[in-house]
């Protein structure tokens, strides 16, 4: 790990045991390789996965679309970690995002689609892609380091890059 770049907290953690949306809360999860335990994926073939374990969304995000009149909330859009003042401009691949005992590792920003469509107005899902609104994406991560993380635990994001 290089540079601490922002430090927040888990504000929401957000499951699924049937796969698809919304992802519920709750107080606490076990992290593992493929995924939070206790979680699911409906659609296989474009979530889920090693390099796919966990996705992760900003609060601060979600407060700036309900703003603009979006009816989303956390979970709505499939994350699994919601986190709270982390410089989400300031993600990168190949980052690494410490929770508690936990350590992941960015891999790609997450593609919306149109399950995701109910959290925003006239269904319009693309609000969240990278491609049209760059920063206002969710963030896939791979699993470095297995572990519990809670509601409330320290967030730490590490750049890996040289320029970070």
């Amino acid at each position: 790990m290089n540079k601490e770049c922002s430090r927040g907290s888990l504000v929401s953690i957000n499951v699924s045991p049937k796969g698809g949306v919304p992802k519920t809360p709750t107080n606490n999860a076990v992290i593992r390789t493929m995924g939070i335990v206790g979680d699911s994926q409906a659609d296989k073939k474009h979530h889920g996965g090693i390099d796919k374990a966990i996705c992760i969304y900003s609060d601060e995000i979600i407060n700036t679309l309900k703003e603009e009149g979006h009816p989303i909330n956390q979970g709505t859009t499939g994350e699994n970690l919601t986190l709270k003042g982390i410089k989400w401009n300031e993600l990168s691949f190949g980052d690494t995002i410490v929770i508690g005992e936990v350590f992941l590792r960015l891999t790609m920003t997450a593609t919306p689609c149109s399950t995701i469509k109910n959290s925003f107005m006239e269904g319009n899902f693309n609000r969240i892609s990278e491609k049209n609104f760059p920063g206002f994406s969710r963030w896939y991560a791979s699993v470095e380091r297995e572990g519990v993380v809670n509601l409330g635990d320290v967030v730490n994001h590490y750049a890996n890059g040289s320029d970070k």
